[in-house]
């Protein structure tokens, strides 16, 4: 089992994640974790643990964790937001064949409010994009 092992060990924390050296070539043939860094996926720092110095390795194997790692999130972000569209619909399913009128009393403002801040934001975004990319973009709409 030590053989499958791999060399670095990345322990998730809320922006990035606490780096450990995994080691299982000593005396006793335990598995040791040694933290060599902390990296923080938001900003891109990386910083060694104490006086530790990072060699070559370290940083090529934790910056390709940070790549996929931001890749990773980028994916759940999106994938979020499809669940989003998806609920969505059977919200307004549930709308149309489920609810009771004192459920709709109960959803209806704080739904119709959060629909039309997101309308906003979205075709404003859009607008932008369409500004940014000139008037050869605008034959869709």
């Amino acid at each position: 089992m030590a053989g499958d092992l791999p060399e670095y060990y990345f322990r998730i924390r809320d922006n990035g994640a606490a780096v450990f050296r995994v080691d299982t070539e000593n005396r006793q043939r335990r598995i040791e974790m040694e933290q060599i860094a902390v990296v923080n996926v938001r900003n891109g720092e990386i910083k060694a643990q104490g006086d530790r110095k990072l060699t070559p390795d370290d940083l090529r194997e934790i910056e390709a964790w940070m790549a996929k790692r931001i890749a990773t999130l980028a994916a759940r972000d999106v994938d979020d937001i499809l669940r989003t569209v998806d609920h969505l619909n059977l919200t307004t399913h549930w709308v149309q064949a489920k609810a009771t009128e004192a459920q709709l009393d109960e959803v209806t403002d704080p739904l119709l409010l959060a629909m039309h801040d997101l309308r906003t934001v979205l075709v404003r975004k859009k607008a932008e994009r369409m500004m940014k990319a000139g008037p050869e973009a605008d034959t869709d709409t």
